[in-house]
């Protein structure tokens, strides 16, 4: 007794702090444990899939795949020959989504792009279109290997970049950026929403089809993972911040633009427009990431997500080891900051596809090397640190290509899974743009968002049906 008493004690205190504090007070030193109990009801499903033989081979192999992948920009195209879009047909961001359940930006992004495709004479007249049904369809932009930020909405007319793994030849595609502000993605559909599509599907589209190719051809394809990996360490997190990203982009299409023969202009306006478009580079590090997350899809008894997506009605995930089958829950309104008189009353919840982006790694999950991300998002600098470290508790992983300076060049916490979720509670963090509630507004503002609680234990306990029908087979 006497040699324990003599002895400076250890103490490790889980879950609530008033044991600890009461120890700290007394000046011996604590170690806290964060600790809370699984999500409620998925203790039996944790203990399925957990103890699934075939889940860590799965994963371990899921996680492989993913970062064994590399982006690369090898043409550009109209949609109608990208994805096969017919006239009539609409792409969107998120799950799957119906006309009467679609949110406010959801429906204006349909309104101009039917205006925009000659569907109806006016935006104002495309509600009547959608309500009948007659000769228009809608589709997840997911269902096409494509995303699309915020609404998503995609049209034949539009056109969109396309990435290639070289090694598997898989392609995924995303339209091109329109900035920020009263642009279609948001739900803007004004003339000027729709004078600015039209000139990028003239003028834009087609120099960039030029530029890519001929770089392309003569030095090789932009590595868009590679520029994601160097953009990381100049302060983007390539979901709200792309800055360094688009400059690089520019960097290396620029010469090919300059001498495609098109008119000094049309060059001129295009290289001004990409320049003064910090977003532009969203649009490459969202199928880059989704042609990195697509190399997991189907892969039986993992537990990783491989998509994030939101339409502005619903949140919906999609797990490697479940297929193409989404788990969804209502989509959550973001915290963070608002332009102008705007307010929480006047946003939206969260739309678009461009949690891809987090899915892989990245955005949210990199916000501590885009300490800046925070006064366009909120939070503080230490908020920013401790999302990178809190994320690595949820994944499987971590990527060495994509790392963080300041946390000693560790990689990017990677692989979201669901059993993790489940079993500590922490939701995956995303930096989002805000949009309009009222169809036509546009952006109001950005901020943080985490994912409806629920979808995780519904996903989990599919995978646990499937484990327990192996076992039975």
């Amino acid at each position: 007794m006497s040699a324990a008493m003599s002895t400076v004690p250890s103490v490790i205190n889980v879950g609530a702090d008033l044991l600890a504090d009461a120890v700290s007070a007394q000046a011996v030193e604590v170690t806290r444990v964060d600790w809370q109990p699984p999500m409620p009801g998925t203790a039996g499903d944790l203990a399925t899939v957990v103890g699934d033989p075939a889940r860590a081979g799965a994963n371990d192999r899921a996680l492989q795949a993913v970062l064994g992948v590399t982006a690369r920009l090898v043409d550009v195209l109209p949609a109608s020959e990208a994805v096969g879009l017919q006239p009539g047909e609409f792409l969107h961001a998120g799950p799957p989504i119906t006309w009467e359940r679609a949110s406010g930006p959801m429906r204006g992004a349909l309104m101009g792009g039917a205006a925009l495709e000659g569907l109806c004479a006016s935006p104002e007249e495309a509600p009547t279109l959608f309500e009948s049904g007659s000769g228009v369809s809608l589709a997840p932009c997911h269902s096409r290997s494509a995303v699309g930020p915020m609404a998503g909405v995609v049209t034949p007319s539009m056109w969109m970049f396309v990435l290639e793994d070289t090694a598997t030849g898989r392609r995924t595609y995303c339209s091109l950026n329109e900035g920020l502000g009263k642009v279609l993605r948001y739900g803007a559909y004004g003339p000027e929403v729709l004078e600015r599509l039209r000139w990028m599907s003239e003028v834009l589209g087609p120099l960039l089809q030029a530029s890519v190719r001929a770089t392309r051809d003569s030095v090789g394809p932009v590595d868009v993972t590679g520029i994601l990996t160097q953009m990381l360490q100049m302060g983007d997190e390539a979901h709200n911040r792309n800055r360094a990203g688009t400059l690089m982009l520019m960097r290396d299409l620029a010469p090919a633009m300059v001498t495609s023969g098109g008119e000094a202009t049309h060059v001129a306006e295009a290289l001004r427009f990409i320049g003064g478009n910090d977003h532009f580079f969203l649009n490459l590090a969202m199928p880059a990431c989704k042609l990195a997350l697509d190399a997991a899809r189907g892969i039986e008894g993992s537990s990783m997500v491989v998509a994030m997506a939101r339409n502005g009605t619903d949140f919906g995930i999609q797990v490697a080891g479940t297929g193409d089958e989404w788990f969804t829950g209502p989509a959550q309104v973001a915290e963070g900051l608002y332009l102008g008189d705007y307010d929480r009353s006047d946003a939206n919840p969260d739309i678009g596809d461009s949690a891809i982006t987090e899915t892989a790694g990245i955005g949210g999950f990199a916000m501590a090397t885009a300490p800046a991300i925070v006064r366009l998002v909120g939070g503080s600098v230490p908020d920013a640190l401790a999302t990178t470290r809190r994320m690595h508790e949820i994944t499987l992983g971590e990527n060495p290509r994509w790392s963080v300076p300041v946390l000693e060049f560790q990689g990017t916490p990677t692989g979201i899974d669901v059993t993790r979720v489940c079993r500590t509670g922490i939701l995956p963090q995303i930096n989002t743009g805000m949009a309009g509630a009222v169809a036509g507004v546009g952006q109001v503002g950005a901020g943080l968002v985490t994912p409806p609680a629920e979808i995780f234990p519904l996903a989990l306990s599919r995978l646990a049906e499937r484990a327990r029908d192996r076992v039975d087979d």
